[in-house]
């Protein structure tokens, strides 16, 4: 409770239509303006820890359970790290583009999620609507269609997972120096006969984006936003690698920041704060310190970071993405939707790719090495940069691990659009459900996985409380 007197305090606890559990404190003075906003995860951070003393070659598997939304991305890059501790620097070539196939169906199908599911009730029926119509049910009773084409579209990237990891979620395919599941070619052909049909829905969702985001142009452009630094890993040639590559970060003019990082070198540019109402981590640049230094990962620096898109279609719409009149680089918050669709294209293009490659069926899965006793690596999963960083015993057993997941990454970037929104929609204002509901919209561009950046699971009633100047409670609202 604040105990300063003539000043009020809005709490929304859970945020809601996020996975995960966080809450958002905002302080208003006494005429009523915002003196304060903050984004917190209330979650313990706990795999770090649990992590350790487990023997080295579970952590693919085990360390996966932190979150169910995003479990694909984590097993690939626990895998990946677990490839240096063996003293893998390659896997073979089939089992390269096994997992990569695989971690294309998990960016389609959480992206597919956050977008259909959980923001574009926002989009289409619009901020201040009725919180009973704005969610998944309201979108399938208004829109059947595309609630229909986004469960498809979703189902998609899942039967890609399960294709090559058999199960859609939680699979323990990728293993240290390779990967232990075949690809059954009826199985690819099924894929194969859908893929186009999909493709072709993604981008009709898209063309959707783009008009609503057209139609209140000035809103979407300028709706939780703020120049930025961005980050994300880029191809040797520049192009946006969503699997492994280089790190690159440019700061809020576009100038490039670092560029060819290796993922033994993510000491060197980045450092991890920690501050006492949040558990989740400040990571920032180290070169530009820790005001300055914050950045922004996801969709929306996978398009401002990459120098192109290595498939036809997603660098078509990159190409648009850029001319639509944002500027360069593109600093809207809502621009992460529209950003989003495009890496789902890319993502389609790739699997399309991957499902007509005959290196699937055949060749080695597996190479050894010897043995070391670090791993780090990354990968860029749905929600932007993710780090793995392991160090292992002669016992085989883990002694230390690291994470930085893409929320934390976004951790400071969030705290600053809610504030944005705050003092753009709340100050003076009478709070009302549906203006508290724009501080959510702000939270909900970035998709952030509350689970994975605290790793933990939480539960998701809203309570919203609106205290007086005395402190005594005004007005609760719940949501169920």
């Amino acid at each position: 409770m604040d105990s300063v007197p003539h000043r009020r305090k809005i709490i929304i606890d859970p945020v809601t239509r996020v996975e995960g559990h966080g809450k958002v404190t905002i302080r208003l003075d006494e005429k009523g303006q915002v003196e304060q906003a903050r984004f917190h995860v209330v979650e313990f951070r706990g795999f770090e820890k649990f992590i350790q003393g487990r023997p080295f070659r579970e952590v693919p598997v085990v360390i996966q359970r932190l979150c169910g939304i995003c479990p694909v991305s984590h097993h690939l890059c626990a895998a990946k790290a677990m490839d240096k501790v063996i003293g893998v620097d390659r896997v073979p070539v089939r089992a390269d583009k096994m997992r990569r196939l695989m971690h294309h169906g998990q960016i389609l199908q959480s992206n597919a999620l956050h977008f259909f599911h959980l923001a574009s009730p926002d989009l289409l029926f619009g901020f201040d609507s009725p919180a009973a119509q704005r969610n998944i049910v309201g979108l399938a009773q208004r829109y059947p269609e595309l609630a229909k084409r986004a469960i498809l579209i979703r189902s998609f990237g899942q039967e890609v997972i399960a294709a090559t990891g058999g199960r859609k979620i939680h699979t323990n395919s990728a293993i240290p120096g390779g990967f232990n599941q075949q690809l059954d070619a009826s199985r690819r052909d099924e894929l194969r006969q859908k893929v186009d049909q999909i493709l072709g829905w993604t981008q009709e969702a898209l063309e959707l984006c783009q008009t609503i985001a057209r139609e209140d142009w000035k809103r979407h452009s300028e709706f939780g936003s703020f120049p930025s630094s961005y980050m994300s890993l880029v191809g040797t040639d520049g192009a946006m690698d969503l699997y492994d590559g280089w790190l690159r970060a440019i700061d809020r003019e576009g100038k490039i920041i670092f560029d060819g990082v290796k993922p033994e070198q993510y000491c060197d540019v980045l450092v991890e704060e920690v501050r006492s109402w949040s558990y989740m981590k400040f990571p920032h640049i180290r070169s530009l310190g820790k005001e300055e230094g914050w950045y922004r990962v996801g969709p929306l620096a996978q398009i401002n970071c990459c120098s192109h898109i290595a498939t036809p279609l997603a660098e078509q719409e990159r190409q648009r993405f850029l001319k639509a009149g944002w500027g360069y680089p593109v600093h809207a918050t809502l621009a992460y939707h529209w950003a989003r669709i495009i890496c789902m294209i890319h993502a389609l293009e790739v699997i399309h790719t991957f499902l007509n490659d005959a290196d699937l069926l055949q060749g080695e899965l597996v190479a050894k090495g010897i043995r070391r006793k670090e791993g780090i690596a990354w990968i860029e999963a749905p929600r932007g940069t993710l780090f793995h960083h392991y160090t292992v015993g002669e016992d085989d057993l883990v002694k230390s691990a690291n994470l930085i997941v893409s929320t934390t990454s976004n951790n400071e970037a969030l705290n600053r659009s809610v504030t944005k929104v705050a003092e753009d929609y709340l100050s003076g204002q009478e709070i009302t459900e549906g203006l508290l509901n724009h501080v959510e919209v702000a939270i909900r561009a970035y998709d952030p996985c509350l689970s994975c950046a605290t790793h933990a699971i939480g539960k998701m009633p809203l309570v919203a409380i609106l205290e007086g100047p005395d402190g005594q409670e005004l007005t609760r609202r719940y949501r169920v």
